[in-house]
């Protein structure tokens, strides 16, 4: 068992945008004290900062997730091992095209930011907490990859989230008598910037409400949301989670046809 909500130290990476928002918000509002990561949002990550009710312990740090020297160099900066880790950072179809130019250029960046950036993040801090005997490493991937495919979407980044389901299960099945908890969960149709830029940017406004409702359970998913049962598979009470990939997808990964037809 670990320590309680309120005593705990979080890191989260990606922590200025989406789900990170409020995962840092949900687990500052426990009194956690909070380490998050941003890219090139630095304003983005002082609005978060700011946001937080007075007395809240939480600091920001640069973070290039596809980048070994900046792996090191966070691993450097933080003051200690954390109790819990949630590797939330990642890069979409459509996101990439903002960082890099050249298709297979693209592929290898979405290969290296969600999937070899947390291995060598996780492998840094995985002995801290082995010699500690606590710990939770929870992955954020994708709906698309990490339980089904979608036509359509590009095949690097399916494949990077793929990726970060099967270390989650290859981490769990490594440290079962370890006492720390490994899961990962795979949201679908979530309402962040990621998800409107890769799906509804384009479409006109009749094109986005049809896309919506047709989506399962005709909705986007609120990050808030996500970032709830996040903040439940940290807890003890989640324990006997070890090992899961998680669908929360609303439907999409049992009946990823209904996401299908809008495409």
């Amino acid at each position: 068992m670990g320590p309680k909500p309120g005593s705990r130290t979080v890191l989260i990476t990606g922590g200025s945008s989406g789900i990170g928002v409020d995962l840092v918000k949900g687990f500052a509002a426990l009194g956690d004290k909070v380490w998050f990561t941003y890219n090139s949002g630095k304003q983005r990550a002082d609005e978060v900062l700011s946001s937080l009710p007075n007395g809240s312990n939480a600091e920001a740090f640069q973070y290039d997730m596809g980048s070994w020297e900046s792996v090191q160099g966070l691993l450097q900066k933080l003051p200690s091992t954390p109790d819990i880790f949630v590797a939330n950072a990642g890069l979409g179809t459509a996101t990439v095209e903002e960082y890099v130019q050249g298709h297979h250029l693209q592929s290898q960046a979405l290969m290296q930011a969600n999937a070899v950036g947390p291995l060598w993040l996780t492998e840094g801090l995985l002995p801290g907490m082995k010699s500690r005997g606590s710990g939770n490493i929870l992955f954020v991937a994708s709906v698309g990859g990490g339980i089904t495919v979608f036509p359509g979407m590009r095949l690097a980044d399916g494949m990077s989230k793929a990726a970060v389901a099967c270390l989650a299960r290859q981490l769990a099945a490594e440290t079962t008598h370890s006492g720390i908890t490994v899961c990962c969960i795979c949201p679908g149709a979530t309402d962040t910037n990621m998800f409107q830029a890769s799906s509804l940017n384009h479409l006109s406004p009749e094109e986005r409400a049809a896309f919506i409702a047709g989506l399962p359970q005709g909705r986007l998913i609120p990050p808030r949301e996500i970032a709830e049962q996040c903040i439940f598979l940290c807890s003890d009470a989640a324990r006997s989670l070890h090992g899961a990939v998680i669908d929360a997808s609303a439907g999409a990964g049992v009946r990823p046809g209904l996401v299908d037809k809008n495409h």
